[in-house]
């Protein structure tokens, strides 16, 4: 058997993507054919993994953030042994298969998160690099280094136009994150052509005024330049860096080489042809030769891990309950009494019966969970004195410190949200984030990441209606709450209390296959009263909060602040007579998945006069009150004033929810 050459080895990556982009009639073959060499080496050289266990902890995160490419790293798992078979290559883009258009953390064995929303990938790998930095310093011990792994990532010219990449790009050089490494797949082209009439930054002298190391210049088609810059970005480890590597995309196609015609659609047969016989690759179509790969197979991945999981053997006999902490934590185990302990907050709650903002009620609830949860991560984007997230025990992750566990953002609400789903990936954490509610609009495309991955990250957005008051419509939310429930897979809550608050804060950190949306007030709300019955029940999302003698005549549904709005319209109609149910709603995606005889206890059918009450669109509601009900929303723009002016100003009065019952008949 013959040693194949490292360009023989980067051109298998090449026509695996070229022959599966060509079956599919559909992909992006010119990135992978001009970063193959890249690949190559860094898989083959630097890379520290294992195919056969795909998930162990201490292994480097590859980080694809130019994910249209994703041939390129479907070839390099299939090629290095994952459990990625050639006949899913075959299969490239069709339904059901392992390898979609972009790579996807959960279809997929090896994909580490799901990118193609150009720049999140990135913003993931600075979440992992952190994740890592923290991690290190909470668990290593001097000749016990059993947290230390890299996280390498690729991204494009289009991910360093986005401007995600400037947020994130930027708090990794103040984070010192020197085991991140990013290559530049400088090839000048981006799907409108020749990126000389729009994307003319000086990106090294940007990456260097971050505080990255940039190594500039190195020719990404050269294997030897290409060792030698990894080889330098290892040799130091106090910031992150940046290896700038000009490359061809569609490296080896003769007509298509460096054009945009490349880049995001099949060469074409006869190309294909072409570039077969100008990179001297004779085999057919998804051929790979057994010498090819026993060349992308001859290092022992297992014998890596074996190696770190001795070192781990010892360090857990000297540091048993360290160890044992951070086995829990990356398997993303809740403490075994965590959830007795907020039961038992919660019930207190509900006996001292506080009138509070639920912001207010949503630190109280950081404060006492924060201690059970050493896994418990939280930041805000410049706003932590507005949405209450410190703790006494919040310490900077820009420390040294050993506890570590607060993010201090900066004005960068895309970029936060999207380390977080870096971070909850990585393992070990669960995180959270937060800004005002106007401005999830800024970090909506990483929530909905969340979501679509399954990312156990919580969003927090505090301020979260008219409420807000004088800052007026450029930060009253209006549209937002609905905007966020349409997300797929992505729980919004608005409590009404502090005991729905807290019971928010547990559902969200109990939910591990998902992301959360806790959506707090500025202003007060009162307390309600309820029995331990109608207290468990919150967490179903919905439930009967004040009911009747009876069938009831008419159901108010309410959510946050605007369920002590329907408890006072309930008590005027009661007095005349009226039989009234009021629901509480936090949750109304979690309501959903509740079984039907639950969702009917609390909206029988047969009864039809139903009034939603929401500072907020007033359609999302238009589901649950039906033909036969109303809504009493808001939809249009907010306005300058205090906030005890724009409630009435709007219609938000019991003699307006009244009258909107009395209207139903």
């Amino acid at each position: 058997m013959t040693t194949p050459s490292r360009r023989d080895l980067a051109n298998a990556i090449r026509f695996l993507a070229i022959d599966a982009v060509q079956a599919a009639n559909s992909g992006h073959p010119g990135m992978p054919m001009g970063m193959a060499d890249i690949a190559e080496v860094l898989w083959n050289d630097f890379l520290s993994h294992n195919p056969a266990d795909p998930k162990w902890f201490n292994r480097d995160r590859f980080i694809l953030s130019n994910g249209h490419g994703s041939m390129l790293q479907y070839a390099l798992l299939h090629l290095s042994g994952y459990d990625l078979s050639i006949d899913e290559l075959k299969r490239f883009r069709q339904l059901h298969s392992k390898t979609p258009g972009h790579p996807e953390n959960f279809e997929t064995p090896g994909v580490e998160t799901t990118t193609g929303p150009l720049g999140q990938g990135l913003a993931n790998a600075v979440g992992m690099a952190l994740a890592e930095k923290i991690l290190a310093q909470r668990f290593n011990r001097e000749g016990h280094d059993i947290v230390d792994h890299r996280t390498w990532v690729f991204l494009g010219d289009g991910c360093l136009m986005e401007g995600i990449s400037h947020e994130v790009a930027s708090l990794a050089g103040t984070w010192g994150l020197g085991k991140l490494v990013a290559f530049w797949d400088d090839n000048k082209i981006s799907i409108d052509g020749n990126t000389d009439g729009w994307f003319t930054d000086d990106t090294a002298a940007r990456f260097e005024a971050y505080g990255w190391r940039v190594i500039r210049k190195v020719n990404g088609q050269d294997p030897v330049e290409i060792k030698t810059a990894i080889e330098t970005a290892l040799k130091h480890g106090d910031k992150p860096t940046l290896i700038c590597c000009r490359t061809t995309i569609g490296f080896g196609s003769p007509a298509k080489a460096g054009k945009e015609s490349s880049h995001g659609a099949p060469l074409g047969k006869d190309e294909v042809a072409a570039t077969r016989a100008a990179l001297q690759w004779p085999y057919a179509e998804f051929e790979i030769p057994q010498d090819i790969y026993a060349g992308w197979r001859n290092r022992d991945h297992a014998g890596a891990q074996a190696q770190w999981q001795q070192a781990f053997d010892a360090y857990a006999a000297q540091f048993p309950a360290e160890a044992a902490e951070l086995t829990r934590r990356v398997a993303g185990e809740l403490p075994a009494d965590f959830l007795a302990q907020a039961d038992a907050y919660i019930a207190k709650l509900q006996a001292d019966g506080q009138t509070i903002a639920s912001r207010k009620a949503s630190q109280m609830a950081i404060e006492t969970f924060a201690p059970l949860l050493p896994e418990l991560i939280g930041g805000s984007a410049d706003l932590a004195h507005s949405n209450l997230t410190l703790w006494k025990a919040s310490k900077s992750v820009a420390s040294s410190d050993p506890n570590a566990n607060y993010v201090y953002y900066g004005v960068r609400e895309f970029g936060m949200t999207a380390i977080s789903n870096g971070l909850n990936l990585h393992g070990g954490f669960i995180p959270f984030d937060a800004t005002f509610l106007v401005f999830s609009d800024y970090a909506r495309n990483a929530v909905r990441m969340s979501a679509l991955m399954g990312a156990h990250a919580i969003h927090v957005y505090t301020h979260d209606s008219i409420g807000l008051g004088e800052d007026g419509p450029t930060h009253q939310p209006v549209e937002h709450l609905a905007s966020l429930r349409y997300i797929p897979h992505n729980d919004v809550w608005r409590p009404c209390d502090a005991v729905e608050s807290a019971t928010a804060w547990k559902a969200a950190i109990a939910r591990l296959d998902g992301p959360s949306c806790l959506v707090f007030s500025r202003q007060n709300l009162p307390h309600q009263p309820r029995d331990a019955q109608q207290v468990a029940q919150i967490e179903r999302g919905g439930y009967v909060l004040r009911d009747s003698e009876g069938t009831p005549d008419v159901i108010l549904l309410a959510t946050g602040s605007e369920v002590g709005l329907a408890t006072q319209a309930a008590d005027q109609l009661s007095a005349e007579g009226v039989k009234v149910r009021v629901v509480s709603m936090p949750s109304t995606d979690v309501f959903d998945r509740q079984p039907l005889d639950y969702r009917e206890s609390v909206l029988p059918n047969a009864v039809r006069k139903r009034v939603a009450i929401e500072a907020g669109v007033s359609d999302f509601w238009r589901k649950y009150v039906g033909l036969d009900g109303d809504v009493v929303g808001i939809d249009r723009f907010g306005a300058s004033a205090p906030a005890e002016a724009l409630f009435p100003y709007f219609g938000f009065t019991v003699e307006r929810v009244v009258a909107t019952v009395k209207k139903l008949g």
